[in-house]
C-alpha cells in the first residue's frame, strides 16, 4: 500500500535544525564541564601556591580529585549524548526519504 500523503517540507527543516541545535547544546554542555573542571583545578593550584604548608594539602588534593571527576563525567556525558543524537537522526532520514520520493515523482510527472 503506497502512502500518497504530501510530505511537509517544513517538518524536515525543523527536524534538521532541531538536531543541529541539539548537537550544539551537547558541545556547549561539554565546554561547561571543562570550564568547571578547570575552575576546580585552578582553585587547587591557588591553595597550593598560597599556603605552602601541609595544613591545606587535604583541600588541594580534594579540589584536584573533584576537577578530574568533573572532567571524566563531562567526557562520558558528551559521548553518551553524541551516540543518542546519532541514533535520533534515523527519524529525520525517514522524512527525508519520503520527501525525495515525492519530489522525484512530481518532477517525472511534470
Amino acid at each position: 500500500m503506497k502512502n500518497n500523503l504530501p510530505v511537509n517540507r517544513d517538518l524536515i527543516l525543523r527536524e534538521k535544525l532541531a538536531l543541529q541545535r541539539t548537537v550544539l547544546a551537547n558541545q556547549s554542555t561539554f565546554l561547561s564541564f571543562l570550564r568547571t573542571s578547570m575552575y576546580f583545578l585552578m582553585a587547587g593550584l591557588t591553595l597550593q601556591n598560597l599556603f605552602h604548608g601541609d595544613k591545606y594539602a587535604f583541600f588541594e588534593i580534594l579540589l584536584f580529585i573533584i576537577s578530574a571527576v568533573v572532567l571524566v563525567l563531562g567526557i562520558f556525558n558528551y559521548f553518551r549524548h553524541k551516540t543518542w543524537i546519532k541514533e535520533s537522526e534515523i527519524h529525520v532520514g525517514h522524512y527525508q526519504a519520503a520527501y525525495l520520493k515525492t519530489d522525484d515523482a512530481s518532477n517525472n510527472n511534470g
